[in-house]
């Protein structure tokens, strides 16, 4: 799993804990749905950090609860 994938994945996993679809985090995150869209079909090549609090903030979690999974903890530092 690279970052891209754990991201997604989190973002579903946070979804389905909380019984939201996309279309219902992007109305909480005032995040596009295309944006949400696009990270979770893997075509956002690097989603920011500033969307990413965003979602957090509709979530409402914070960033470090967001990146606090087995998941994140995992990944090989990737270096380009």
């Amino acid at each position: 799993m690279n970052t891209r994938e754990a991201v997604a994945a989190r973002i579903l996993e946070l979804c389905h804990a909380r019984g939201l679809t996309p279309n219902g985090l992007s109305n909480l995150s005032a995040v596009p749905q295309s944006t949400i869209k696009s990270i979770l079909n893997g075509e956002s090549q690097n989603p920011g950090i500033v969307t990413i609090k965003k979602l957090c903030d509709g979530f409402e979690i914070t960033l470090a609860e967001f990146f606090s999974t087995p998941d994140f903890d995992s990944l090989e530092q990737e270096i380009y």
